[in-house]
């Protein structure tokens, strides 16, 4: 039958029923869209007398299902059996944790106070001669170029801290996208150097000419010592010539595109009476003594 279309307003096409795109789903409720290989099986079961057996597969899938719980129910009691254990593990490995980080913050002040005591006898004992006096000034110069004497002045501190749960710039975004990282304070010293910083140090550890900032799980370490958050990082130097070199730089820019972007805290201040420890010895792999030096 052909549609008619009496109303001039009605735009539907001509020659087409109205639910003629139904027709798919019409077929599918009336059972008419069975594919003719199915059609043919269930009709020589039906000749046949035979009846799916709807038994045996559920049956199957009882047993499948009864396995699959007592997999689940035997894990769980596993987990259960182990999480003691393993809480009793990790409270241990924290507590030697601490106790090796005690020693060693013991062993580094002991280390700090021969090394102030073999400064001070040494600059006494090159004091009695002119010669004396000159190699004071040539190791002086040396010590702060490489780090291995304590630097007090003027400067500029740099913070750097994980953005806070509830930060605007922070909401909707993975919480890895607020942290801090090992990368962001690389470029945060970089770039404090190339403002002409004369001394630098994180959190009070000094870095020295081989110091490496690097990562390890989620914590950052400064010369292989793990450091926390807020990370303050101390630049000795004049501060208006330091603030006035740093800001505008591409570290300066990638840290406050930080800031707004993933709400990471990034702050700028001056500092009149800052101090630096001196670092570490480093022991040089290749580097040599001038001759001159050794004479």
């Amino acid at each position: 039958m052909i549609a008619r279309r009496d109303d001039p307003g009605d735009r539907r096409p001509l020659g087409r029923r109205p639910d003629a795109s139904m027709s798919l789903l019409a077929d599918l409720l009336a059972g008419r869209l069975l594919d003719h290989g199915y059609a043919e099986a269930a009709a020589r079961r039906a000749a046949a007398g035979g009846a799916p057996p709807r038994r045996l597969r559920g049956a199957g899938v009882l047993l499948v299902l009864a396995l699959a719980g007592t997999l689940i129910a035997v894990a769980g009691v596993q987990t259960r059996r182990g999480e003691p254990g393993a809480a009793e593990q990790r409270s241990r490995l924290i507590g030697e944790i601490r106790a090796r980080t005690a020693e060693t913050d013991g062993l580094q002040r002991r280390d700090d106070v021969l090394r102030a005591r073999t400064e001070r006898d040494r600059a006494a004992a090159l004091a009695r001669s002119d010669e004396g006096r000159r190699v004071r000034r040539r190791l002086a110069r040396a010590g702060a170029a490489a780090a291995a004497a304590p630097a007090t002045g003027t400067g500029i501190v740099v913070t750097l801290a994980d953005a806070t749960r509830t930060a605007p710039a922070a909401r909707g975004r993975a919480a890895e996208a607020g942290r801090v990282y090992d990368q962001d304070l690389q470029v945060l010293v970089n770039g404090l150097w190339a403002a002409g910083a004369e001394a630098i140090g994180v959190n009070g550890q000094r870095l020295a000419p081989t110091t490496a900032i690097r990562a390890a799980g989620e914590a950052i370490l400064v010369d292989y010592r793990p450091l926390t958050g807020p990370y303050a990082v101390t630049a000795l130097g004049d501060p208006d010539r330091l603030r006035g070199a740093f800001a505008g730089s591409a570290a300066d820019r990638r840290l406050a595109a930080l800031h707004g972007r993933f709400g990471i805290r990034y702050d700028v201040r001056r500092t009149s009476a800052a101090r630096l420890p001196a670092a570490g010895p480093a022991r040089p792999r290749y580097a040599v003594p001038r001759p001159e030096d050794g004479q």
